[in-house]
């Protein structure tokens, strides 16, 4: 199949595509947006559905009027599409949160036992939502990764048989959002489920680009638990989810306690309500569940495996394109058949990242990421930085912290606007002088990046 010729299509789906932004020399031209990996924008079908549905909205589970029933009953709808989106048990519990990062806290207070003994294997890799939570509630020890920057199997297993039978969980992130791979889950699963331990998966950034099947509860390759976020799947409305095994949440009291959570409270003793409403205290955030729902049913309408494939084509177009780029550095990029969701981070040699990034948006209009992308760990160890270097940049902020440059494709990307990246590129390499002296202002630290002028409490 050519998916190229897919793009349009898929490009007709989302808003914002013809906006048009300002360069550094005055003119305006359409917006290229690289920076998916952090959030998307809305797509048409989104924002129709939260308008015809705003004249029925009321509250969830907190009346007997028509409108409040009728809210309460598409809310519930809601867990039954996200189940079928990621083939999850029927057992398991879908709890609604506000994102990937809540989510996780939610499911740390959950499994915590006050018994620090206990082991959650995290990676190397993670974003710092699957690293910090677990850090004050368990023995946290990170699996290590292959030269490649993937992670490792055999360190997995080497750390589940060193602790012996003490691993609660093992925590990976479906993709990393550093440098896209996307890591063999259910071989982590299965390894993990061998040695008595359950998985969780971060799926922020795999969920939205892939097929994703938790299997049911009797495979051995089943995700015991799995979380992601609306706003990276086309629904900026600040809705995120949490599957898991009822039993977990069942027995744990919420890190978020109030109306909604509860059957029946009296001064002496708290009577809570079953999961998953346990886990929901509060107002509902109903537009964003509907956001989300009709996000999933849209991209499954477009079909996720083709929407993967052709931003897998996108990438590996990328990638072909900045090796052509002198000074360039791929990071983790072997030999092309490794799995990954479509983005990658990169260095130019002799200009700062965040130079790169300021370069791309003042000359092209082009939005991309830089920095450690909240996976500090993984970018420290990425670029070689010894603990010493990492020590001295803690505790001096008079100097630019090190970091890449990451470019992130949604589906509505094209070839056509990576050819404008590549180009620019070309040209800041061989020009390289030039654009490091009109961009020298991104570095100095009595600046403000937003309007290049010295810094002021009303910029």
């Amino acid at each position: 199949m050519n998916y190229r010729s897919m793009g349009s299509y898929f490009r007709s789906h989302v808003v914002g595509t013809e906006t048009k932004v300002s360069l550094a020399n005055g003119k305006h031209v359409l917006s290229i947006n690289f920076d998916n990996a952090a959030t998307t924008p809305p797509l048409y079908s989104v924002l129709k559905a939260i308008l015809c549905f705003a004249p029925w909205y009321a509250s969830v589970h907190r009346g007997k009027g028509h409108k409040s029933i009728f809210t309460s009953e598409l809310y519930e709808q809601g867990r039954e599409i996200v189940r079928r989106f990621v083939n999850a048990d029927n057992d398991d519990v879908i709890i609604f949160t506000k994102s990937t990062t809540e989510a996780i806290n939610i499911l740390a207070y959950a499994l915590a036992s006050g018994d620090k003994e206990q082991v959650v294997l995290s990676t190397d890799m993670e974003h710092l939502a699957n690293d910090m939570p677990w850090r004050d509630k368990f023995t946290i020890d990170y699996i290590a990764l292959t030269k490649a920057g993937g992670l490792s199997l055999t360190d997995l297993e080497t750390k589940l048989k060193r602790y012996e039978g003490k691993v609660r969980l093992v925590a990976v992130t479906g993709a990393s959002n550093v440098t896209g791979y996307i890591n063999p889950v259910h071989k982590i699963a299965r390894l993990s489920h061998k040695y008595g331990a359950r998985i969780f998966v971060d799926g922020a950034q795999w969920v939205p680009h892939a097929s994703v099947d938790m299997k049911p509860a009797l495979s051995v390759e089943h995700i015991d638990y799995l979380a992601f976020s609306a706003h990276k799947m086309y629904a900026p409305f600040g809705a995120g989810v949490l599957i898991g095994p009822k039993d977990t949440f069942a027995k744990a009291a919420p890190a978020y306690q109030g109306g909604g959570a509860v059957g029946l409270v009296s001064q002496q003793a708290v009577t809570w309500d079953d999961p998953p409403a346990k886990y929901e205290a509060g107002t509902p955030n109903m537009m964003g569940v509907l956001a989300m729902t009709t996000a999933i049913e849209t991209l499954g309408r477009l079909d996720i495996a083709d929407i993967h494939h052709y931003e897998r084509e996108l990438i590996d177009y990328a990638i072909d394109a900045l090796k052509s780029v002198p000074g360039i550095t791929l990071y983790s990029i072997q030999d092309g058949s490794e799995e990954r969701v479509s983005l990658l981070s990169f260095s130019m040699e002799g200009l700062h990242h965040s130079q790169v990034a300021e370069i791309l948006a003042q000359e092209a209009g082009i939005a991309v990421r830089n920095g450690l992308f909240c996976a500090h760990p993984y970018v420290e160890k990425l670029l070689g930085l010894s603990d010493d270097t990492i020590k001295y940049y803690q505790t001096h902020d008079d100097t630019s912290i090190p970091g890449l440059v990451r470019i992130s494709f949604g589906m509505y990307n094209t070839f056509q606007e990576i050819d404008v990246f590549h180009r620019l590129l070309l040209r800041v390499a061989k020009h390289q002088t030039y654009y490091k002296r009109k961009y020298e202002y991104v570095l100095d630290p009595g600046r403000c990046n937003a309007c290049s002028q010295r810094e002021d409490p009303y910029c």
